[in-house]
Order: structure tokens, then sequence, then C-alpha cells
């Protein structure tokens, strides 16, 4: 059963049995929003792209997108660059698998950004969502919905934390503007 987040919300990685997941799937998918144009309508190519950033403490100690596709320990893995999206509400266009298990004991957090490498702004771009799958069977765990488009070029989508032992994911929804997750550090820090 999926759990739609809210800005903000947060979500236990705990499996229903009591067991805790051991390896996520983060899938971003988006499609271009049609404009009218002089000869009726049409779209641009939008290239979103998906980040990890593996935090301990406020560090920023390494990450994972489509220039850098392993995390240096190989606990973090970005499946590859969508160019041109297309999805939208049906399979992810970009993924980055988190074997929860190998995260070294030292990283905290991993906040997953989406940033528009071309540059246009959200307000060109509809039914983007960042979603949580269980990868050992597939199951949907939780979605975020980026709504309402808007005048920025990129958001800080979700972190999975540990709390205690267990991981939790939280939605943050928070809009920036950025081409690359560099750009997006200073945003990140106060979410930590």
């Amino acid at each position: 059963m999926t759990v739609n987040l809210t800005k903000g919300q947060a979500i236990s990685l705990q499996k229903g049995d009591g067991g805790s997941l051991t390896a996520v799937r983060m899938g971003l998918g988006w499609q271009a929003a049609p404009r009218r144009g002089l000869f009726g309508r049409r779209t641009r190519e939008i290239d979103l792209d998906a980040s990890a950033v593996l935090f301990a403490g406020k560090q920023p100690v390494d990450v994972v997108f489509f220039q850098h596709l392993v995390s240096d320990d190989g606990s973090v893995r970005h499946t590859g660059d969508n160019l041109v999206g297309g999805a939208g509400q049906g399979d992810d266009d970009e993924a980055i698998l988190v074997d929860l298990q190998r995260v070294p004991a030292r990283i905290d957090q991993i906040v997953f950004t989406v940033n528009s490498f071309t540059g246009q702004t959200f307000q060109e771009v509809q039914n983007a969502f960042c979603r949580l799958v269980d990868e050992t069977n597939g199951q949907e765990l939780a979605r975020y919905t980026l709504a309402g488009g808007g005048n920025y070029t990129a958001q800080i989508m979700a972190k999975v934390h540990r709390v205690g032992g267990a991981w939790t994911m939280t939605a943050l929804g928070v809009p920036a503007n950025g081409r690359t997750f560099q750009n997006l550090i200073p945003v990140i820090l106060p979410h930590l």
C-alpha cells in the first residue's frame, strides 16, 4: 500500500512484519508540460536529474548523480541519466538504488534532489513525482508528487535518515534554484 506524502511528512521504513527494509529505490518521473504555441500545442524536452547526497552529520561525504553513478562505498547506485523524461505517472525516468545494509554507519542521511539541468523551471514540468520502492519485492511504499510547478529549477525532494537504528523517509519538497546538486548544498543544510 502506497503512502502519498505531503511536504514535511515522515514515514518509517520498517516493514509491516517488524523487519527492516534492506534495499530501496528512489524513482523520479516527469513529463514536459505542453505549451500553446503559434502552431498549436508543443512540448520542449526537459532534462531533470536525480541526485543522492550522502551526509555524515552536516558534511556531504559522497554524491551519486549522472556523472558519478555509484557511491564510493558501493551502497548507492544511479541507474543512468534520462535526458527527456516522459514517464510522468507511470514508470521511473531515473532511479537511485540504495542498499541500506551496506550504507556505512557514519552516513546518517541521504538527501534526494532533482534539478533541471537544461534550466527550465518547474512551471514547464508536469506529472513529476518522487517515489520510494522496496527493491526486494517492487512494492511502492511512498510517493511524493511535485505539485503546482513553480518559478524554480530544482527541488530538495526527500531524505532517508537514520532514527535510532532504523531508517525513516521524510518528504521535503523544498524549492530551490540550480542546475546541479552542487548549487543545492546551501539549501539542503538547514533540512538535515
